[in-house]
């Protein structure tokens, strides 16, 4: 082999969740995707179709459920060149469900993670990739830094070693964060996290799988998991409260 080759990059797969209504958005929600609902001119889902193409993915999937015609007739099947599949979520059964139903587009790469109704200011996915390919790692997750801790109970909180940023423990939705990092939709999965689909525990209060126990189920087997500062602002757009945050946002 030629020395002065560089070495061929490794190919990621990109999944964008963007099946749910969103029912406390209300009249928002009513006729279009959440999905659909614009920031500066373009769809939500679009910041996460651009992101996704900064770190050169082979092929986007997203799964969709809610009046998916609104997605799937807007984008087609590639976006800026880069083939896009659709899977179908019949039943809007959470994160992790959503993962499993497109297993088997996922199954040939590893993979990004995106929601398609969240929204990050000047994030910083290729040092996501660069710390998940350095480390050898098996997941790394995007997390921002809140002022507001009460912010983080939106999402989920991680335990961790300072020097390495290897995570240790991941909370749903806590009361409590003992720290000022939040998680995000944005991890980087190699695609053996498919095997533990089945071991994730249904969460007994939501009555679904949640994306921390997915994770979580790695870690207690050994896989290494780290975190990255993904971005400065995150919102996951929810609530009403939430479209007006995402209005503000510069």
């Amino acid at each position: 082999m030629n020395p002065y080759l560089s070495k061929e990059p490794q190919k990621f797969n990109a999944l964008i969740l963007a099946g749910g209504r969103g029912k406390r958005l209300n009249e928002y929600t009513k006729e279009e995707n959440k999905c659909m609902l614009q920031h500066k001119g373009k769809p939500l889902i679009e910041y996460s179709l651009d992101n996704a193409l900064k770190i050169g993915v082979q092929k986007i999937i997203i799964v969709v459920g809610y009046l998916p015609e609104s997605i799937i007739n807007h984008y087609g099947n590639f976006y800026k060149g880069v083939p896009i599949r659709y899977v179908f979520q019949k039943e809007q059964l959470g994160v992790v469900h959503a993962i499993g139903c497109a297993k088997q587009e996922l199954s040939d790469s590893d993979f990004l993670l995106f929601l398609g109704d969240e929204f990050l200011l000047n994030p910083d996915h290729k040092n996501l990739i660069e710390t998940f390919i350095k480390e050898d790692a098996f997941v790394v997750c995007g997390v921002i830094k809140v002022d507001n801790r009460n912010q983080i109970s939106k999402t989920y909180s991680i335990l961790y070693d300072k020097e390495s940023k290897q995570i240790f423990r991941l909370i749903e939705k806590p009361k409590n964060p003992t720290n000022n990092l939040m998680g995000t939709g944005n991890i980087v999965f190699k695609k053996e996290i498919l095997d533990y689909l089945e071991k994730t525990p249904i969460n007994q209060q939501r009555g679904e799988q949640e994306l921390p126990d997915l994770v979580q189920c790695a870690i207690d087997e050994g896989k290494k998991v780290f975190f990255h500062q993904i971005g400065e602002t995150y919102i996951n757009v929810n609530t009403p409260e939430d479209i007006l945050i995402q209005k503000n946002v510069t």
